[in-house]
């Protein structure tokens, strides 16, 4: 058991690693690193290389968490062992080792992970993801909102708890990852993704 879960870690950390948006963009001879925000996220390959490149941005980084979780669903029956890979996989995206162990903000993977193991809350909060956009037109404050009422949302469904202890963790690093953000929303230099 203790080796098949060792396999499972490295897999998925492994998977989470894999940077689609540096990738697509290389493949257009663009270091999306240099460019807008730096961030190898969805957003900023959009605003960089048009909204069809974020889109595929955004495709392989939730499907990346969420095909990750599934094999580990198929792989384990434990919510805890499936919990463990959606950490992972999410980590991986955050350290990733083909990038010296820097990475994304995770909000789409973590999005893959919890479209399987939580459809209902993550339904919700995506809800709130596309209401704050359309509001605020913030992608930032959209992000952190979302995450924010994730744990919220499985709590009142009666999720199993390591996916509620999984979303508290994700939603901390969430909020670490986008302190720049939060900064620059509190003075109004907030670049919005949408505009009113």
């Amino acid at each position: 058991m203790l080796t098949e879960i060792t396999g499972l870690c490295l897999i998925a950390y492994l998977c989470g690693s894999i940077p689609f948006g540096v990738l697509l963009a290389k493949s257009q001879n663009i270091n999306i690193r240099e460019h807008g925000s730096g961030n190898i996220g969805a957003t900023n390959v959009a605003r960089t290389m048009g909204k069809k490149a974020g889109l595929l941005t955004l495709a392989g980084d939730v499907l990346k968490g969420w095909g990750m979780v599934f094999l580990a669903s198929q792989w384990f029956e434990k919510p805890i062992l499936i919990a463990l890979a959606g950490l992972i996989v999410f980590l991986g995206h955050l350290f990733s080792i083909f990038l010296k162990f820097k990475g994304g903000k995770g909000v789409a993977t973590g999005l893959g992970v919890f479209s399987y193991v939580m459809p209902v809350p993550t339904l919700l909060s995506a809800g709130i993801f596309a209401l704050t956009l359309r509001v605020s037109g913030y992608v930032s404050l959209s992000s952190i909102l979302a995450a924010i009422t994730l744990p919220i949302f499985g709590i009142f469904f009666r999720m199993p708890l390591p996916y509620i202890y999984l979303a508290v963790i994700v939603g901390l690093f969430t909020l670490q990852k986008h302190h720049g953000n939060i900064e620059r929303l509190i003075r109004g230099e907030e670049v919005k993704f949408l505009k009113k």
